[in-house]
């Protein structure tokens, strides 16, 4: 029977570290760390995972500014918002909460963000760092938060074998890269791969990022593979599930991340992370 692992704890833990860190920034500078978080719209989703931001940036004490706007926003109100808060020594980092409303275009207002302050880590310049190990740059939250996840369990990755089903900028291609800096043997597959089981029974670790519910099942995983499934849908029941067959992948694999409880408090986390090493770099 596999293991369980509990992000929401994880998370919990290494928060309570970033709490001590923000304090000294704080009695350093005198001001705290601070995270802009930019939401277009209602939508439902979005505003869950905005809470939830800024509810972690109350806990570790980081500050956080809200700019919540109407659904109809211009694109140019957007640009000069990014460029007032880019201009602004008290703003560490900038968030955009996607997905934007259907007439803005995020590849074009994205890139707009400072990539000192691109505390999501999907600046050009961020994505260049990762890719040449540049340990400076801003990393994304969720691949940073799988790492973690993959170490709590104790085992080395150095040397296994690591298949990354799903190709994404946000998820899929950074994990791979990031699972490469730990010495891992890497396969990436999507949605064009013939006989999808043939490369995820390799997989001593296994991480689905694609949406697809029940997409893995446990004939399709390796005896004691850890697995971290990303995937974030809803069953037939209108409850949250991954990409992997929890009930039926558990027994079979050593370790497992639940959906909801497992990446997700952990990309929340490293966002946080991210935006005391912004801060930290602002000030010096």
């Amino acid at each position: 029977m596999g293991k369980v692992i509990d992000g929401k704890a994880i998370a919990g833990v290494l928060q309570e570290k970033m709490k001590a860190q923000t304090a000294y920034f704080s009695m350093q500078f005198g001001r705290k760390p601070s995270l802009a978080v930019i939401m277009v719209g209602e939508d439902p989703a979005s505003a869950v995972y905005v809470r939830n931001k800024i509810r972690a940036c109350e806990a570790v004490g980081i500050n956080s500014q809200s700019y919540k706007l109407p659904q109809d926003t211009e694109a140019s109100y957007l640009i000069d918002l990014i460029d007032k808060l880019n201009k602004d020594s008290a703003t560490d980092g900038i968030l955009v909460q996607l997905p934007l409303p259907s007439h803005l275009d995020a590849k074009k207002l994205i890139p707009l963000i400072s990539s000192k302050k691109d505390v999501d880590g999907f600046s050009a310049k961020n994505i260049g760092a990762l890719m040449l190990d540049d340990r400076t740059g801003l990393y994304s939250c969720t691949p940073l938060g799988i790492i973690q996840l993959i170490k709590s369990t104790g085992i080395n990755i150095a040397g296994k074998h690591a298949v990354v089903v799903g190709r994404s900028n946000e998820v899929g291609k950074p994990v791979a890269m990031m699972l490469l800096q730990n010495h891992a043997t890497v396969t990436i597959c999507h949605s064009k791969t013939e006989s999808l089981g043939d490369y995820t029974r390799m997989a001593d670790i296994l991480v689905v990022a694609v949406g697809k519910e029940k997409l893995i099942t446990a004939d399709m995983v390796k005896e004691g593979a850890v697995v971290i499934d990303v995937g974030i849908n809803r069953n037939a029941e209108g409850k949250l599930c991954g990409d992997v067959d929890f009930e039926s992948v558990l027994p079979k694999c050593g370790f497992i991340t639940p959906v909801p409880g497992g990446v997700g408090p952990m990309t929340i986390a490293m966002l946080m992370a991210n935006t005391l090493k912004a801060a930290k770099r602002n000030v010096q």
